[in-house]
């Protein structure tokens, strides 16, 4: 039986992870801001689950939960770096300095935190798996996405870093960079404005977070022998970051 840990759990990708992977009979460590989300979600899964409720770019917070991680669930075989914001849409002159430190701070420091947090432990039992959740903007840029789309060509580079670095030790690393999700995400960007955020996957048929969830699980029961290393993953309406054809 394999023990995932999965950040970003309460929602979106990470929550359909969970229950695939849940479905699948892995053990689960899930990790989350939401408390009361993570209860109901271990409600409803039928296998192993502990819960972690930490903010990824809070690095002693981080440190602390995975240090106490019980006994039993210690040798994780399968990381997924799922966490992760968008904050605005605006020019790099106009850009809110606070969204730029939210979205530095969740999608490239807080993957950093939990990837050293659990590293350790997956060199010591020499085998594991680290699957960062990326985005097609680590691939090309879009207007008004400057600071976002660094921090996803962040997350694309230290995905190939972590392949050469952990080379030795029998760890493979994947990245999925995915299209248009229809999940909560434009919500984040749009600071809660359902109607703007409900507007972006209006017209098309979008990506959904079980798509995504499809993909990790293919990636990560390879044989032992193979690693996939980068998926670029768009919905069939979406030829591009800013090419959406609509109905």
């Amino acid at each position: 039986m394999k023990t995932t840990l999965i950040t970003g759990a309460t929602s979106g990708i990470g929550m359909a992870t969970a229950k695939l992977f849940a479905a699948k009979g892995h053990k689960l460590i899930l990790c989350g801001r939401r408390r009361e989300r993570l209860a109901e979600l271990k409600k409803e899964l039928n296998t192993e689950v502990h819960t972690l409720t930490f903010d990824v770019r809070n690095r002693e917070d981080v440190f602390k939960a995975i240090e106490f991680i019980p006994s039993e669930f210690k040798n994780i075989d399968v990381l997924l770096n799922n966490a992760g914001n968008a904050h605005g849409l605006s020019t790099i002159q106009d850009g809110n300095m606070d969204d730029w430190d939210a979205m530095m701070d969740g999608n490239v420091k807080g993957l950093l935190y939990v990837t050293k947090a659990i590293l350790p432990g997956m060199i010591e039992q020499n085998s594991g798996f680290i699957v960062n959740i990326g985005s097609v903007a680590a691939k090309e840029v879009y207007p008004n996405g400057n600071v976002y789309c660094a921090s996803k060509h962040a997350v694309d580079a230290l995905s190939k870093s972590m392949r050469i670095d952990l080379a030795g030790y029998n760890i493979r690393v994947s990245a999925i960079h995915p299209g248009a999700v229809e999940t909560e995400f434009s919500e984040v960007r749009f600071k809660g404005d359902k109607e703007k955020a409900a507007g972006v996957y209006q017209g098309f048929d979008a990506l959904q977070a079980q798509d995504i969830a499809e993909t990790i699980d293919f990636i990560t029961s390879r044989p032992p022998h193979v690693n996939i290393e980068d998926v670029v993953i768009y919905p069939t309406a979406q030829a591009n970051t800013t090419t959406l054809t609509r109905k």
